[in-house]
Order: structure tokens, then C-alpha cells, then sequence
């Protein structure tokens, strides 16, 4: 269970004029994790991710920044009982670095995941390159997440998957992503405008091929296996169901034999129907 903490640092509360609120909002983001993951005996997760200060041309003035801000979301996290940390969606290889350093700082495990936004983080690496930079320096867990669908994420994280041999994550956005529009922000209508981020609907993966997806990173030996932005509480079930598990929300999984429709009582009905007019 992870804790709803993305953007939940020092930098983005101040833009809003909240940066009093800075550690209540991270202290009750975890309390909620904890307090639901014990419905399931679930791991709890700290969350950290980019913050838009980090600078490659001043790494190390800027990376300062970042990691005070990493300091002080990652200590709360451990005061109030996480099991591990998420650093997600980093853009930045060197970034991505301080938020593992950080993480290990405080003995916890790592999963350090980038976004995809591109062809290549910003500073300029290839994403396998990146995560075996980071397998270097100790990640316990490292992928990616966000921005690309199924169909655009897979090849990446197959070639991700060759270079490490550290556990690999991959979760992407719930969207039908092509060759030509590899990221949901890159996603354009029949009129060629930007769905992104309010008409993002036509697209939306459906339940089945989010199964697929899981199986399919499974088969590629994709060890930790999920959903970003736009996910929802059926994908989860269904991606779960699809490997094999049946899962408290499986009782919510809809049984179609009860269907008025098409369910089987309406094909008996149908039967006997047909054997009285014959």
C-alpha cells in the first residue's frame, strides 16, 4: 500500500502556499497506508519522487535541494513504519541516485523507478543504462513507471530486464500507447488535437488487456507489477486475477453466469423455449 505522498515535498506545497502543511500531509498519508494495508497484511510504502529543482547543470548546489527534500520525507516515513520507499518518476539519473543514497541512508529498501517520458531520461541515458547505474550503486528494485502504455513500456523494460539482474518494475498507464504516440502525453484524437490530460477516455485500456500486460511483463521476468496514472480498482483485480491470485476484491469480480442477459438462467430459459415450440 502505498502512501500518497508524489509531489507531497517541500518545493511543490510552497508554489501552492501550503508548506505548512508539509508534514502532517505526509505523516496522515502514511497513517491511511498503514492503516489500510493491515486490512490485507500488505507491505507499506514511503513515496518519494522528482521535484523539478534538480539541475544537471548544477548537480551538486541543486542536488542539495533534493536531497534535504528527500531527507525529510523518507525520515517520516520511517517514523511512522514503512517497510520500504518508492522514488518514482524520475526524470534524472542523477536525481534518481540521490533518491536511492537517501533511501539507504535510512536502511530501508529501494525501489527506484523512471519515467518515460522520452527516448532517454533527460540527462541523456538510455533506460537500461540508467537502471543498471542504479543496480550498481545498490537498488533493490528498479524499472519504470508512467507516461507509456503496455504496448510502448514492454520493449523497454524486455531490454531493461537483459541488463540487471536486481528485481525490475514496470508500471505503466492504462492507456492504448502506439509506435507513433508512445506516451499518453503524446496521445492525439481523430482531429489530431491533445488528449492529454482531460479527454484521455477513448483510450482507456480495459480490464482484459491490463491482464495481459501482467502476464506478458510476468513472461519477461518483470518482478514487481503494476499501474500508474489513470489506473483503477478493476485493472488492479484483474491484473492480480490474470496471475493467478484471487485477492480480497475478488468477491466484487462480476460473475456473468448471473448476467439478466447473458447469464445462464437466460440460455436455460432460451432452451426450454426452443424445446416447447419444437
Amino acid at each position: 500500500m502505498v502512501a500518497f505522498t508524489y509531489y507531497g515535498h517541500r518545493e511543490k506545497l510552497r508554489t501552492i502556499g501550503r508548506e505548512q502543511d508539509l508534514e502532517p500531509l505526509n505523516r496522515q498519508a502514511l497513517g491511511l497506508a498503514k492503516e489500510a494495508a493491515g486490512d490485507g497484511d500488505a507491505l507499506v510504502a514511503g513515496n518519494i519522487c522528482n521535484t523539478w529543482v534538480y539541475d544537471p547543470e548544477a548537480p551538486d548546489s541543486s542536488g542539495e535541494i533534493v536531497r534535504e527534500m528527500y531527507r525529510e520525507q523518507v525520515g517520516w516515513a520511517v517514523e511512522e513504519g514503512a517497510d520500504f520507499i518508492i522514488s518514482e518518476t524520475n526524470d534524472y539519473v542523477g536525481e534518481a541516485l540521490i533518491g536511492l543514497e537517501v533511501i539507504q541512508e535510512f536502511g530501508l529498501p529501494s525501489l527506484v523507478s523512471f519515467a518515460s517520458s522520452g527516448a532517454r531520461t533527460i540527462d541523456g541515458y538510455e533506460f537500461d543504462e540508467a537502471c543498471k547505474r542504479l543496480e550498481d550503486r545498490g537498488v533493490d528494485v528498479v524499472g519504470l513507471n508512467c507516461s507509456r502504455g503496455p504496448q510502448t513500456m514492454l520493449p523497454i523494460i524486455d531490454k531493461i530486464r537483459a541488463s540487471v539482474d536486481c528485481f525490475v518494475a514496470a508500471q505503466p498507464v492504462p492507456y492504448r500507447t502506439t509506435t507513433e504516440q508512445p506516451t499518453f502525453q503524446s496521445l492525439r484524437d481523430a482531429n489530431g488535437a491533445r488528449v492529454f490530460p482531460l479527454a484521455l477516455d477513448p483510450f482507456l485500456c480495459t480490464r482484459f488487456e491490463m491482464a495481459d500486460f501482467a502476464i506478458s511483463a510476468r513472461d519477461l521476468g518483470v518482478d514487481y507489477i503494476g499501474v500508474c496514472c489513470g489506473g483503477a480498482p478493476h485493472h488492479v483485480r484483474s491484473m492480480a486475477e490474470g496471475l493467478g491470485r484471487t485477492v480480497p476484491a475478488s468477491r466484487y469480480s462480476p460473475d456473468l453466469s448471473l448476467h439478466p442477459i447473458l447469464g445462464n438462467s437466460v440460455r436455460e430459459k432460451e432452451k426450454k423455449f426452443a424445446d416447447w415450440r419444437d
